[in-house]
């Protein structure tokens, strides 16, 4: 079946009726439910609403903590450690990104990690965060290893996630956020299920060994973007969250969707700078980041295309067709939004329409 559209109101609403069911206070459960949300409407559905019942899962299992704040364990001048305590990670995320810009904008530079932390959505929010208020942002995250090292035959480094976000005078902040896989797991599922082969690049099979078979890649591990470079990134990023956080790391991170009573235990990177220490007016920054999103702009097309996109362009054109049109939404996530929804005793109303 084809996805239905619905209103980004009452989808809003209605996740956010979840997480006040479970307990979570009214501006909590709408922060989380504006974190999923906003992922449906720029078409990053692996970080949107189809999340919802593991979420409900885990905290209902308690590998999720019902805490709104992570702990400040250390606080020295621009460099913070938060425990997250396995709280949701909207919400640690959130409060170490804000404090981040807050250190950047005292002196110059903020830089804030978490441990204990859980799943944070989509890095995209906190660099956007980020960049709204005048700083540099960037944000990673750590996750269950998924990749080789090159040679090797079993996973050591996770598809771990990194977002940059810069402000840009007269237009959106330029966002690059990106998982450190050739191509996400789901895409090798899509791939299986229609009978088609991938690239030799996307994965091994269980033995280790390139594989252009969507099957035997579902038993292997998925290959680094870039090959060493992307195992080399991810790896650092393992050192930025769970080394540097005090938090767990390579074979300490748990899948999300393994036994849901045992925590994810992911870890968190926050950096923050503040763009006008860097130059002679508070709009000199944004105003080059904006010449050289023209530059890039005014290039000259390659044959059959019709523009060049900066970096998050393409989520930022459908977000604002979601706005428009409503939140493009698969039955299946819909029929599993309803059903954790009537499982915790809360009746949803009629979807919305598109608009």
């Amino acid at each position: 079946m084809s996805a239905s559209r619905v209103s980004v109101g009452w989808l809003t609403d209605a996740v956010a009726s979840v997480f006040r069911a479970l307990g979570f206070s009214g501006p909590a459960s709408y922060l989380v439910a504006g974190s999923l949300v906003d992922a449906d409407m720029r078409g990053i559905a692996s970080h949107g609403v189809m999340l919802l019942p593991m979420y409900v899962d885990r905290i209902t299992a308690g590998s999720v903590s019902r805490a709104e704040h992570a702990e400040v364990v250390r606080d020295r001048g621009a460099i913070a450690v938060l425990d997250a305590g396995h709280a949701l990670g909207q919400l640690t995320g959130d409060q170490a990104m804000r404090l981040a810009v807050a250190k950047a904008q005292h002196y110059g530079v903020g830089v804030v990690t978490v441990r204990r932390a859980f799943h944070f959505g989509g890095a995209f929010r906190y660099v956007d965060l980020a960049a709204t208020q005048g700083c540099v942002g960037i944000a990673a995250a750590n996750t269950r290893p998924l990749m080789p090292a090159p040679g090797g035959a079993s996973a050591v480094v996770g598809n771990n996630p990194i977002a940059v976000g810069v402000p840009r005078a007269g237009g959106r902040p330029v966002i690059l956020d990106v998982a450190l896989s050739e191509a996400a797991l789901g895409k090798i599922r899509l791939a299986a299920g229609e009978g088609r082969e991938i690239p030799a690049t996307w994965a091994t099979d269980a033995q280790g060994r390139p594989t252009t078979d969507p099957t035997e890649a579902l038993r292997g591990l998925l290959l680094p973007s870039g090959a060493h470079k992307g195992y080399g990134l991810a790896l650092m990023i393992d050192v930025l969250t769970g080394v540097l956080s005090g938090g767990a790391y390579g074979q300490g991170v748990q899948g999300l969707y393994a036994d849901v009573s045992v925590p994810n235990d992911c870890a968190h990177f926050f950096l923050a700078l503040d763009a006008e220490t860097f130059a002679e007016d508070t709009q000199a920054i944004a105003r080059r980041v904006d010449d050289l999103a023209q530059q890039v702009y005014g290039s000259t097309l390659a044959p059959g295309t019709d523009r060049v996109h900066l970096p998050g362009d393409i989520e930022a054109d459908r977000y604002d067709r979601a706005v428009r049109d409503g939140v493009a939404l698969q039955p299946s996530v819909l029929a599993g939004l309803t059903r954790v929804a009537a499982g915790l005793g809360v009746t949803l109303p009629e979807p919305g329409g598109a608009g």
